[in-house]
């Protein structure tokens, strides 16, 4: 495995930034609903919104409401839901339909987690997750669940770090980081992208396409990342540095 380097601290001048948050800026938690985001994180955001001129954008498979309840009132982009959805600091907020079918398989997984003490679900407008985080013996019931009622429903199997879920297909984290590269406020700088599971590797890949960066947070492990940050962090502290060395 080849072993990546740290970023520099003056990879942010003249970049676009794009975050991933669970295990980049936050670490994970038991469950979905217990992350937060604290005081020195927030005041973070804020100083990287300013430093870069509104070049900041959270890419979660969270849903955009999900982030916006996390920071409030931000002014940066979000993308939620696997590059399903883009909420714009102008107030747009570009999304797909929600299938009917999310309906049935939520009731399928919620039947499945009652037998499975440990596994919980999380319902997104665009998907449903099974994490088994608190128990890692369901791994495999729970991929294949998953697999089956994707196929059933004509949706997409998307796996990560302790959860499986099955969601809209047709964007990922990539598209997403290439959508908001064509806004005006973006397009013509180096896209820098943070993040830790292999959902973020579509992001990983575009951003270098585009002539910037990925960074990879945490362990070591096949990636399209340039650079890599050991953990949340060490990820908060070079972003503080380096926004500094912006500034």
């Amino acid at each position: 495995m080849i072993t990546l380097p740290p970023p520099p601290l003056d990879l942010l001048r003249g970049a676009a930034l794009f975050l991933d948050f669970d295990g980049t800026l936050v670490d994970l938690v038991a469950t979905p609903d217990a992350a937060a985001v604290d005081d020195a994180l927030a005041a973070l955001m804020a100083r990287l919104v300013v430093a870069l001129d509104g070049r900041v954008a959270i890419v979660s498979g969270r849903p955009v409401e999900g982030v916006r309840a996390l920071f409030g009132n931000a002014d940066f982009t979000i993308s939620g839901s696997h590059g399903l959805e883009i909420a714009w600091p102008d107030g747009r907020h570009d999304r797909v339909e929600r299938p009917m079918a999310l309906d049935r398989i939520v009731t399928r997984m919620k039947a499945f987690a009652t037998a499975q003490t440990g596994v919980l679900v999380e319902e997104k407008p665009l998907g449903a997750a099974l994490h088994y985080r608190n128990l890692p013996a369901a791994e495999s019931a729970s991929t294949d669940l998953a697999r089956s009622l994707a196929a059933d429903a004509g949706l997409q199997l998307q796996t990560g770090k302790m959860m499986v879920e099955v969601r809209v297909p047709g964007a990922d984290k990539g598209t997403a980081l290439a959508a908001m590269m064509a806004a005006p406020t973006l397009a013509g700088h180096r896209p820098v992208f943070l993040g830790d599971d292999d959902t973020d590797e579509p992001a990983m890949v575009a951003a270098a396409a585009h002539g910037g960066a990925g960074i990879l947070v945490g362990a070591v492990r096949a990636t399209a990342a340039a650079y890599r940050l050991r953990s949340v962090a060490e990820t908060r502290t070079w972003l503080t540095a380096a926004t500094e060395r912006v500034a």
